[in-house]
């Protein structure tokens, strides 16, 4: 073998392993993405569970960035789910196919109406070891939304609504909810400094009417330990239904005044019960 031709073969040999090693990195960093636990050298058994995050009405997955780069920076994957907001039981099966595609542990957390949909999306998920409830709601079979933020004063939601109705394609048609751009940061994020605020109300997304009618078929929090955290300002969900949710499903609770954008102006706090709720639940 000529020297020239030797080092031709070892060059090629050097881009194969190269070539391989970057597939197998792509594909650690694909699962590590997609909350996996498992690495070439085996399962972790340290190896922290994956929270996924469910926006509410009103906002989109932005709405927990702060909570997002707390919880990576102490070594959790996170997923934040898109919440379809066209009701419970629609919007659960878009979740459950997340959860479904996410494998190990999971933490599964839900902002104002999306703690409609994680209650139904979550029953009967072994790998669902905690909830945590943000700003949210906690029905029970039977219960909607409407229904549940009637049942105290203090929500000054309905005044501060700009419904929008539209025809579908088969001749049906659908009643979308906003907020009043005007009235957006008082009536949902008033702790929020005023540029954010606004930004927030201009690319809210719209609630179907009908999602908060619908009532809720299962409750998760009835076999899944829960975690809530209630908003003592909040004009949407008023903190008397909050507190009757939380008693009811025996959640480990914590009060602050906040308004209902609690994932906003309270990122570290929202991370912190989250991460509480893992340490308890996932060894």
């Amino acid at each position: 073998m000529s020297i020239k031709g030797g080092r031709r073969r070892l060059a090629m040999g050097a881009v194969a392993t190269a070539t391989a090693g970057l597939a197998l990195g792509a594909f650690a960093l694909s699962g590590t993405a997609n909350g996996a636990t498992e690495t070439a050298a085996g399962a972790d058994k340290h190896a922290k569970p994956t929270v996924v995050l469910e926006h509410g009405a009103f906002a989109d997955g932005s709405s927990w960035n702060g909570v997002i780069s707390r919880l990576r920076a102490d070594g959790y994957p996170v997923i934040a789910a898109a919440n379809p907001l066209r009701g419970p039981a629609s919007d659960a099966t878009a979740l459950r196919a997340v959860l479904e595609h996410v494998k190990g542990p999971k933490i599964v957390v839900g902002h104002s109406y999306g703690g409609n949909v994680i209650s139904e999306a979550a029953t009967n998920d072994p790998d669902v070891k905690a909830l945590v409830y943000v700003a949210a709601f906690l029905p029970a079979p039977g219960e909607s939304a409407l229904e549940l933020t009637n049942k105290y004063p203090g929500s000054t939601l309905p005044g501060a609504l700009n419904p929008v109705t539209y025809q579908q394609t088969g001749g049906s048609t659908v009643t979308d909810l906003y907020i009043q751009q005007d009235k957006f940061r008082h009536q949902f994020a008033a702790d929020v400094p005023p540029k954010q605020a606004a930004l927030m109300a201009a690319e809210q997304r719209p609630i179907a009417q009908t999602a908060l009618e619908e009532k809720a078929t299962t409750a998760a929090w009835k076999t899944i330990p829960s975690w809530d955290i209630i908003t003592t300002e909040d004009l949407n969900i008023p903190p008397a239904v909050q507190r009757f949710m939380a008693k009811r499903a025996h959640a480990h609770t914590t009060e602050v005044a906040a308004s209902h954008s609690v994932t906003v102006s309270h990122p570290r706090l929202v991370a912190d019960v989250i991460e509480r709720a893992a340490r308890a639940t996932v060894r």
